[in-house]
């Protein structure tokens, strides 16, 4: 085998094997909460900042006008972007463990400063730089979670890991209800709060990922098979010290050469040469979902306002069956992602999201439906709606070759959420402002058609990548 430093020999290896074949551990669940807590604390960041909405139009506060709140969020997801696609290169340059940290670093200081802006500027230029830190998160850790955990839980556990945004979101439904309380605090004190308490917790999470080892696959595709293998061994100690048992023994190994660094040509060629029709359902997958989850999430507070007449202290009672919904449906559904299989478990999700979305705005726009209602009904579509989204990302992971994984993911998150998630709250924003339903109605039926499309293009061109090593959904370009 090669040493660490001689990174252009041949080397075979065991690891690939030896980690799919592990049981799930308690060293899975302690990564599982490591990494899931970003997700927690970005609902937890979204969630408020929905809420605020209504808070943010008044001149006790920021003063913004509902475009510019749209505008905000628009800001939030385009600095996801630019953050995934820079992080997301850098993850597989030099690995998942050292991203862990600088993401949730940048998260941290963004999300406190935030708490400080002054007007409508300073807060779009802060949300900016807050949705990089989430960018990034999003590219190192379900790279880093897929290559971990064995083939037969991939699926559940990558949806549930996305899913766990949702549990942070009813934190936040619950916590805008005391910062928006202006008996507790003043107006302008409340929204402040809810930005600084969100970065604190964000850094006191950044310890937990101190126990969290280098991908071992990561490490096997950069010419260290030996520092890859010596992680899995820990592993398998810790997993046969608790069961009181040996692992079976593996037998399967394959073999690679391992360049030490994959070039954008590289990148491209995997992406478009030699996986055109997976490149077309993840970007479509991701579109999708980004233009109904931004849209109607970052907006919600504005039609609770000034369509259903809620109180804006109060719309923390509003989104929280919302959040409770979203992390149902990838908790109850993700094992089916498993059993079922993608392809199928995909395109339904989607498909009954986008027509219950239609069938929403219509109720919506004949104002057949009073706020209760309407939220509950969102609750029921983001219960299936979630559970695709999620798979969309898993999708975007396990589709492509280990040496690209993390910019992978970066690439079709960042491409996705430009076209859907930038111009989502952007639309729904001015649409509200025009203070017609029946405008409104046009974003739900652009959205409901989006989700039918990409269960259509599911349908006809998914991966069956359910129980498979990674190495044999694509195989990577390192393989001799």
């Amino acid at each position: 085998m090669a040493s660490p430093t001689d990174r252009h020999r041949a080397f075979d290896t065991d690891v690939p094997a030896r980690l799919d074949r592990l049981p799930f551990s308690r060293f899975h669940w302690l990564l599982v909460a490591a990494l899931g807590i970003t997700w927690i604390l970005d609902g937890l960041e979204v969630t408020l900042v929905g809420s605020l909405a209504g808070v943010l139009t008044q001149k006790g506060a920021l003063g913004l006008t509902a475009a510019e709140v749209g505008l905000g969020g628009s800001a939030y997801i385009a600095g996801a972007v630019l953050g995934a696609l820079l992080f997301g290169d850098l993850a597989d340059r030099f690995g998942r463990k050292k991203l862990f940290f600088v993401t949730l670093g940048v998260y941290t200081a963004a999300s406190i400063a935030t708490g400080l802006s002054w007007d409508f500027w300073s807060f779009a230029v802060l949300r900016f730089l807050t949705g990089a830190g989430i960018g990034g998160e999003y590219s190192a850790i379900n790279s880093a979670i897929q290559e971990f955990v064995p083939a037969r839980r991939r699926g559940q556990v990558d949806l549930i890991l996305n899913g766990s945004f949702w549990i942070g979101a009813a934190i936040g439904a619950l916590g805008s209800l005391v910062v928006l309380d202006t008996g507790l605090l003043p107006l302008d004190v409340g929204w402040r709060a809810a930005f600084i308490v969100g970065g604190v917790l964000a850094a006191a999470a950044i310890g937990l990922r101190r126990f969290i080892p280098e991908s071992p696959r990561w490490l096997m595709t950069h010419g260290q098979p030996e520092a890859a293998a010596d992680i899995v061994a820990v592993i398998e100690r810790q997993i046969e010290a608790r069961g009181g048992a040996p692992l079976a023994v593996v037998r399967s190994r394959i073999a690679f050469i391992a360049p030490g660094r994959t070039h954008v040509g590289e990148v491209a060629r995997a992406l478009i040469g030699t996986y055109p029709r997976r490149a077309l359902l993840c970007l479509v997958l991701m579109t999708a979902q980004a233009f109904c989850y931004n849209a109607i999430f970052f907006t919600y507070a504005l039609i609770l306002t000034r369509f259903e007449g809620v109180d804006p202290a109060r719309v923390g009672w509003f989104l929280l069956p919302f959040a409770l919904g979203n992390f149902a449906g990838p908790l109850l559904l993700g094992h089916l992602f498993d059993r079922v299989g993608r392809k199928v478990m995909i395109a339904a999700t989607y498909a009954l999201s986008g027509v219950l979305m239609l069938v929403i705005g219509w109720l919506f726009a004949r104002d057949m439906v009073g706020a209760v209602a309407l939220t509950a009904l969102w609750s029921v579509n983001f219960f299936f709606a979630s559970a695709g989204a999620s798979a969309a990302y898993l999708t975007a992971g396990e589709s492509f070759p280990l040496e690209v994984r993390a910019r992978a993911i970066s690439i079709f998150y960042a491409l996705g959420t430009a076209i859907g998630g930038i111009s989502g709250p952007a639309l729904f924003g001015a649409l509200i402002e025009q203070g017609a339903r029946a405008d409104i109605l046009w974003g739900y039926v652009l959205g409901g058609l989006l989700m039918v499309v990409a269960a259509l293009v599911e349908a006809a061109i998914g991966v069956k990548a359910e129980r498979l090593s990674l190495e044999d959904v694509a195989r990577p370009q390192t393989l001799l």
